[in-house]
């Protein structure tokens, strides 16, 4: 029988969660099941990556360790070269720690995880895996085991194109993003969530797995476009047909992922320990902050000059910062980074900061950034700057920005080249917030139990407790104790182990995807604003 169900919402937050199991006035309760859920269980907030951010917090997630250790801190690596700087996709092939799914299996542990991101190309595991964030074209070949896609070809209405998304389609709904386009654009991605959750439905009745974890990301998907509609101090009072239809579709999502959580969890059975944890929450960005561009009037940043031409207009409108590499010193890379990097000369000649200077010069940019100001208010734009050794350790720490910044409302900063440097947004979007969700229930968790916030960390600890094994020596996470009842915990003490294994063997398989369909996924990463 399955001891563990492990259940990925992305992006959920207590403030949406919260709303969907109160009673609203004409609308009742939208997830009963998850109310009831909660309130037979454990909850807690759950602390994010210091840059929340679905990469990094759903490896720390599956690995039990923080960037700095794990080595992925967004959805692309870059390097430079030469002058220049060359940005690649990260896949798991990049991730430096062991993942729970191998530490379960070479315990004799039988694993299902489906759909989290960077598990592309797979290792073989004690199971099966399908990677999440992946054309649909090559879910056949970075599945395991072998014989698994055609398995689930005998379910009902499978289709392997509601997996992943329709990348025309996404970049067609940003360009235009009419109310009709919006609406369309919700309905679309309703089925997604349905085809994963018929494949776990499957695997779970046929394999029984030990651990048995399944990632659903609509709900980051649909809050980022649509946050209007489902933070309670967003909706409006009086809403149009159209504003109440995409109220109800939002609705309607949801009911949904109440009735898929429901029958996994009464699957897994009564014996069997459930969690439910998110990367990441969300809340509202109000306005646009486009950092490259206060580095560009405070002296660190230049622009790479255009001249009119097919090839200049091109790199001026693509999807990373379009920079004089001769004269800049410090840029951040991606939207998604919330990072500064610097510049740092490898030898005398090269461009950016000598060595020496580095501590100074890096004070210095610390001291710009924090007066960083609303010109009518005074209020700091850049709420927090971390030094990347404050926030991060480890062997991949200097893979890190040198400077992670928290926005004032938690938002994405934009590296184009507009002015004004900040300004509002016409409406105000989804954006993450480093407070996620944890939840517990099942045999052994306490009864309408809230405790402190955990970190996202704790997670992986917590599966491998419940799967019955040690805790590796080298976690950086711990079993939330609080969660469990003093008689399991006194049956079933904590036990720690052996570190993990590092450096997982390379996976060198046929995984690998074109040129093409990589920029069809920085397209995708372009609506969600994560790129531009």
């Amino acid at each position: 029988m399955t001891k563990t169900l492990f259940i990925g919402l992305d992006g959920a937050t207590f403030t949406v969660i919260n709303e969907m199991i109160r009673d609203l006035p004409d609308v009742g309760v939208t997830m009963p099941f998850l109310k009831q859920f909660i309130e037979n269980g454990a909850r807690a907030k759950l602390l994010s990556t210091p840059n929340p951010l679905t990469p990094p917090a759903w490896v720390s997630i599956m690995t039990g360790r923080t960037p700095g250790n794990h080595g992925v801190y967004d959805f692309i690596r870059a390097e430079e070269k030469a002058g220049d700087v060359y940005f690649t996709l990260y896949d798991a092939r990049d991730i430096r720690t062991e993942t729970i799914w191998s530490i379960a299996s070479r315990q004799n542990c039988t694993v299902v995880a489906l759909n989290f991101p960077f598990t592309a190309p797979p290792l073989p595991i004690n199971g099966a895996l399908i990677p999440g964030f992946v054309p649909w074209k090559h879910l056949r070949r970075n599945t395991t085991p072998g014989n698994l896609y055609d398995r689930l070809k005998e379910i009902p209405d499978f289709d392997p194109k509601e997996l992943a998304w329709d990348f025309d389609r996404e970049k067609q709904t940003l360009e235009v993003m009419t109310d009709e386009d919006l609406e369309n654009w919700v309905r679309y991605h309703i089925p997604r969530d349905e085809q994963w959750f018929r494949i776990a439905e499957k695997l779970l009745k046929e394999d029984n797995p030990d651990l048995m974890a399944v990632l659903f990301d609509g709900v980051d998907k649909l809050q980022h476009q649509i946050w209007m509609f489902l933070d309670p101090a967003l909706i409006p009072a009086n809403p149009s047909p159209w504003q109440k239809r995409m109220r109800e579709l939002c609705l309607e999502y949801f009911r949904k992922l109440d009735t898929y959580i429901q029958r996994l969890v009464e699957l897994a059975g009564s014996e069997a320990q459930v969690f439910m944890a998110s990367d990441h929450g969300f809340t509202a960005t109000t306005e646009v902050v486009r950092i490259n561009t206060f580095l560009h009037e405070k002296g660190y940043l230049v622009w790479k000059e255009t001249d009119g031409s097919e090839a200049s207009n091109r790199r001026e409108s693509s999807w990373f910062a379009n920079l004089d590499w001769d004269k800049t010193l410090a840029y951040c890379r991606t939207p998604s980074s919330n990072g500064i990097t610097i510049r740092v000369a490898e030898k005398p000649g090269d461009p950016g900061v000598q060595p020496s200077e580095y501590e100074a010069f890096r004070e210095k940019l610390i001291c710009d950034l924090e007066n960083f100001r609303d010109p009518n208010t005074g209020e700091r734009i850049i709420q927090a700057i971390h030094k990347r050794e404050d926030v991060y350790s480890g062997a991949a720490m200097h893979e890190a920005p040198d400077l992670t910044l928290v926005l004032r409302d938690y938002g994405f900063v934009s590296i184009k080249n507009y002015e004004p440097a900040v300004e509002p947004r016409e409406t105000p979007g989804g954006t993450h917030h480093p407070d996620g969700i944890f939840l517990a229930g099942g045999y052994g968790i306490k009864s309408n139990y809230e405790g402190k916030r955990q970190n996202v960390v704790d997670v992986p600890a917590a599966l491998l407790y419940s799967l019955g094994l040690s805790v590796p020596a080298d976690f950086e996470g711990y079993v939330p104790e609080e969660f469990f009842t003093e008689t399991h915990l006194d049956l079933k003490p904590i036990k720690i182990g052996a570190s993990t294994v590092t450096g997982e063997e390379t996976n060198t398989g046929t995984g690998d995807i074109s040129e093409d369909e990589k920029q069809q996924i920085i397209a995708q990463l372009q609506m969600l604003g994560y790129m531009e």
